[in-house]
C-alpha cells in the first residue's frame, strides 16, 4: 500500500520507527515543522526520545491547517507514550490526551509547573530508562498504530493513548475523553436565549415500577469504559468500603486543586460504582460551564426585566456580610457579572440566573452568596434530570425548614410501609451497624413526599446520632434513599470522633466553628448535642402509617408524566422551577444530561454555619404557621439558632 509519511524528529526512536516503516511507504523525514510538508502526505509521525510539548501543539496547528492527521510518540519519565492518533476534523486531541493524564496524577501541579518550563525550551534530557530495547517495542506498537491508521481501521484508534513502562515493557492502553474545554479541538456553542427554552418531551419509563428511563445495565456498557481510567480518566479511582451496612463505593473526581470523592450507596458494590461514576459526572458538570460559553455580562440593574432577582434565592444577612473576612460580598444590582441562560417553567421563558448560582464553585472568594451543588441532577433524559433536580431541592428545603423551625413532625411507623426491602434495611442497620432508625414525615406544603430520616446509636461508642433526608413521588423511595445515606456514615467515623472529640466539644459551646461541611454531621455525633434534637425525638408521640400519611401517588408508565405532578404543585404554590442544562459534551457522548435547578424561595443548603441563606426566603417564616405546626409567622429571631445537623 503506497502512502506518504512525513516522520518528524530526532533521536533513536526517530531511527527505529524509520527502518521499521514497511518499504512500499515514502518517508519523509524532518527534524522539525520547517520544511513543507510534500504533497499528499497522509500521516504525520511525531517522535522524540523525550517530552516536548511544544512540538506537539505545533503539530496541532500543522496538521489542522493542512487537514492531515497525526500520531505522536515519546518518552517521559520512565514511560513510552503513543498516541492518540489526532484527526484534525474530530474533537479530542494530544492537547486532551495530555490533560486528562495531568489531571488523573497524582502529581497533577508539579507536572504543569514542569511543562511550562518545558514548552519553553528544548525538551527534557533523554529519559535514562529510554533502553534500545524499549525504544524498539515503542516502535512496533508505533507500526502497528500507523499500518492500522493507513489501513482505514480506525475504530477506536483516534481516541486511545498506550503508555509503555520502559522498566517492564507492559504495556496499557487508555480511553481518551475529548476535552470540552480544550483550546485546540474544542468548539462550545454560545450560551443563547435560544438554546435555553425547554420543551418537555416523553420519556418512557423502563418499566412500571420504576422512575428511571434507562437502566444501570445498559449504562454499564459504557460508564466504566468512558469515564474511570487511573490514568487518563475524567475520574481516576475507585475504593470499596466495607464499613457502612450496605456496599459503598466511592469513586475519585480529580481537579486541578485537589481530589473530590464521590460515593455510591446500593445493596450491590457494582450499582453502587456505577451510581458513584453517574455522582462524579453530576459534580463534574456542575463545578463550571463546560457545555457552552458565557455570553452575559452586565449589571441586573440593566437586565431585571430579563433576569433572576438573586435576592429570591435566599442571599446572606446584612451582619453576615459586616463580619471580618467574610468571603462573599453584598448583592449589588449596579455590579456587572456573569449571566446564564435558564428556563422557568412558571414564566414558560427563557431566563437570566446568575453564572455564580447556576455553577457551584464559582461565587468562592468572588460573589455574593455561598452556592453548593443543590439541586444538580443527571439523567437518561433532560426530563429525567429536572425532576430528579426538582426533588433534591425540595428534600434539602423541607430539612432546613424543619430544622429552623424546630417543626414536631408526625413520626412514621417505618413497617406500615409494607415494603420487605425497607424492612430488611431496616433490620440490617440494627442488627449490623446498632442503630434505630427513626423516620418522620417532613412534607410542606407543596405535598411532594419528603422524610427527614434520624439513626440512634445503640452503642456506646461511635457516632450518636445521624440525620438525612429524602424525596420522592414514592416515599418508600425516599425513606430507602435517605437510608442509604445514613448508612455511609455508619461506622466509618468513629474514629474521627474520638480523635477530635474535643475540637468538636469545642463547636458545640461556639456554633462559629463549624466551617465545613463534615463538622455538621460530626457535631452530631456526640451524645452531647442530642438535646437539640429533642423536637424529634419525643417518643410519646404516636406512631403514624404511610398510608395514614401520604396520599397514594398516581402511577405513569412516563417519567413525563411525574415531571408534570412535580411542576402542577410547585406551580400551585406560586414556587417557580428554573433549570439551567449543565450537560456537556463528555455526558452527551453516553446519551446522559445534567441540570441545576432553582426553585426561588425554598432554602439552599449551606455548610459552614457562617454561611447560612435565609434572607429574603418568607417560606421559612409562614409556611410552619401554614401547616398547623405553629399559631402564628416565625420572626427571623425565632429561628433555630443552631448549627443544621445535614451532613
Amino acid at each position: 500500500m503506497s502512502a506518504v509519511v512525513v516522520v518528524v524528529g530526532e533521536g533513536l526512536l526517530a531511527d527505529s520507527v524509520c527502518r521499521e516503516l514497511p518499504a512500499e511507504y515514502k518517508v519523509v523525514r524532518h527534524m522539525n515543522f520547517e520544511p513543507e510538508l510534500p504533497a499528499g502526505t497522509d500521516l504525520i509521525l511525531v517522535v522524540h526520545d523525550t517530552w516536548m510539548p511544544s512540538v506537539h501543539k505545533k503539530a496541532e496547528e500543522v496538521s489542522r491547517t493542512s487537514g492531515i492527521p497525526w500520531l505522536r510518540g515519546f518518552v517521559s519519565f520512565g514511560e513510552g507514550v503513543i498516541g492518540p492518533f489526532v484527526h484534525p476534523s474530530a474533537p479530542g486531541c494530544s492537547q486532551c490526551a495530555d490533560n486528562r493524564k495531568l489531571l488523573a496524577g497524582r502529581d497533577r501541579e508539579e507536572m504543569w509547573e514542569l511543562q511550562q518550563r518545558v514548552e519553553g525550551s528544548s525538551g527534557l534530557m533523554r529519559d535514562a530508562w529510554a533502553s534500545s530495547t524499549g525504544l524498539l517495542q515503542m516502535s512496533y506498537l508505533l507500526l502497528s498504530e500507523v499500518q492500522r491508521v493507513l489501513g482505514g481501521s480506525l475504530a477506536d484508534l483516534e481516541r486511545r493513548m498506550y503508555l509503555v513502562s520502559l522498566k517492564t515493557l507492559k504495556s496499557t492502553c487508555h480511553f481518551i475523553l475529548p476535552d470540552s474545554m480544550c483550546p485546540v479541538c474544542s468548539s462550545l456553542p454560545e450560551d443563547s436565549q435560544e438554546a435555553a427554552r425547554i420543551t418537555i418531551k416523553p420519556s418512557p419509563k423502563i418499566s412500571a415500577d420504576s422512575y428511571r428511563c434507562r437502566s444501570l445495565e445498559e449504562l454499564d456498557q459504557t460508564l466504566v469504559k468512558n469515564y474511570l481510567d487511573p490514568r487518563t480518566g475524567l475520574l481516576n479511582g475507585k475504593m470499596y468500603d466495607f464499613t457502612p451496612p450496605f456496599a459503598d463505593v466511592v469513586v475519585n473526581l480529580p481537579m486541578f486543586r485537589g481530589d473530590e470523592g464521590v460515593a455510591g450507596r446500593t445493596h450491590s458494590y457494582k450499582v453502587s460504582e456505577l451510581t458513584a461514576i453517574l455522582e462524579g459526572l453530576e459534580r463534574s458538570c456542575g463545578i463550571s460551564p463546560r457545555g457552552k460559553r458565557t455570553s452575559v455580562y452586565d449589571s441586573f440593574r440593566n437586565l431585571e426585566d430579563q433576569a433572576l432577582n438573586p435576592v429570591k434565592v435566599g442571599v446572606h444577612a446584612d451582619e453576615q456580610y459586616a463580619r471580618p473576612y467574610f468571603p462573599f460580598k453584598k448583592f449589588n444590582p449596579d455590579i456587572p457579572m456573569n449571566w446564564v441562560w435558564g428556563y422557568s417553567f412558571l414564566q414558560e421563558r427563557p431566563i437570566l440566573v446568575p453564572e455564580l448560582l447556576a455553577y457551584y464553585s464559582l461565587g468562592c472568594g468572588n460573589g455574593f452568596v455561598y452556592e453548593t451543588s443543590n439541586g444538580c441532577a443527571l439523567g437518561g433524559s433532560l426530563e429525567e434530570a429536572i425532576l430528579y433536580g426538582i426533588l433534591e431541592v425540595v428534600e434539602r428545603d423541607s430539612f432546613l425548614m424543619t430544622w429552623y423551625g424546630q417543626l414536631s413532625l408526625p413520626r412514621l411507623d417505618p413497617y406500615s410501609s409494607n415494603d420487605r426491602e425497607l424492612q430488611l434495611m431496616i433490620d440490617r442497620v440494627r442488627t449490623v451497624a446498632g442503630y434505630d432508625l427513626h423516620l418522620y414525615n417532613a412534607t410542606m406544603e407543596h405535598g411532594i413526599p419528603s422524610v427527614w430520616a434520624m439513626a440512634k446509636n445503640r452503642r456506646k461508642k461511635g457516632l450518636n446520632i445521624i440525620c438525612a433526608a429524602g424525596a420522592h413521588l414514592d416515599p418508600v423511595r425516599a425513606v430507602k434513599s435517605a437510608v442509604h445515606e445514613l448508612a455511609g456514615m455508619m461506622g466509618t467515623l468513629d474514629e474521627k470522633l474520638e480523635e477530635n472529640k474535643e475540637e468538636f466539644l469545642r463547636m458545640l459551646q461556639d456554633s462559629s466553628l463549624v466551617g465545613k461541611m463534615d463538622d455538621h454531621g460530626m457535631l452530631y455525633g456526640l451524645p452531647q448535642a442530642e438535646e437539640r434534637l429533642k423536637f424529634l425525638l419525643d417518643e410519646n408521640r404516636p406512631l403514624r402509617t404511610f398510608s395514614e400519611e401520604f396520599k397514594r401517588e398516581r402511577r405513569h408508565d412516563d417519567l413525563t408524566d411525574d415531571l408534570q405532578d412535580l411542576l402542577q404543585a410547585l406551580h400551585l404554590k406560586n414556587l417557580d422551577v428554573i433549570v439551567v442544562d449543565q450537560t456537556t459534551p463528555e455526558i452527551k457522548r453516553s446519551g446522559l444530561h445534567c441540570v441545576k435547578v432553582l426553585i426561588p424561595g425554598m432554602l439552599s443548603m449551606t455548610f459552614g454555619h457562617h454561611l447560612t441563606r435565609v434572607t429574603g426566603l418568607n417560606r421559612v417564616l409562614k409556611v410552619p404557621m401554614e401547616l398547623g405546626y405553629v399559631k402564628e409567622p416565625f420572626t427571623v429571631e425565632q429561628l433555630n439558632p443552631h448549627p443544621h445537623p445535614f451532613p
